[in-house]
């Protein structure tokens, strides 16, 4: 009985499997990118806002949200943090990371709609 060679294969060698995995993770990665890529022209989810007052014990509904931009003290960048308040919180907030303002530093309260800040 003759012997079949198997041309396509690589002989089984670690340096061979390392390939293979190489090669794999090579493609995988070149699957996420284009893969995101097409995802690149959905526009963002969005999530609806919550309907009651973020601060704890506060059931009143929610009016405003207050974002403030800030360089985190840890050195890791900007930090962006939203909360959603009722009108009475919303009125106390002010800026607190004013110390370390920065050219990108934002504090903004705005109305949400259908909430009691109009």
């Amino acid at each position: 009985m003759p012997l079949k060679r198997d041309v396509g294969r690589m002989a089984d060698t670690k340096s061979g499997r390392d390939k293979q995995a190489r090669e794999e993770e090579r493609r995988r990665i070149q699957r996420d990118i284009s893969e995101a890529r097409e995802r690149g022209d959905e526009p963002e989810p969005t999530a609806d806002p919550p309907t009651e007052c973020h601060r704890r014990g506060c059931s009143e509904p929610v009016a405003f949200s207050v974002t403030e931009r800030y360089q985190e003290e840890t050195g890791a960048g900007a930090v962006e943090a939203t909360a959603f308040l009722c009108a009475d919180h919303a009125a106390g907030e002010s800026p607190t990371n004013l110390y370390d303002a920065y050219e990108g530093y934002v504090f903004r309260v705005e109305p949400v709609a259908g909430g009691d800040g109009s």
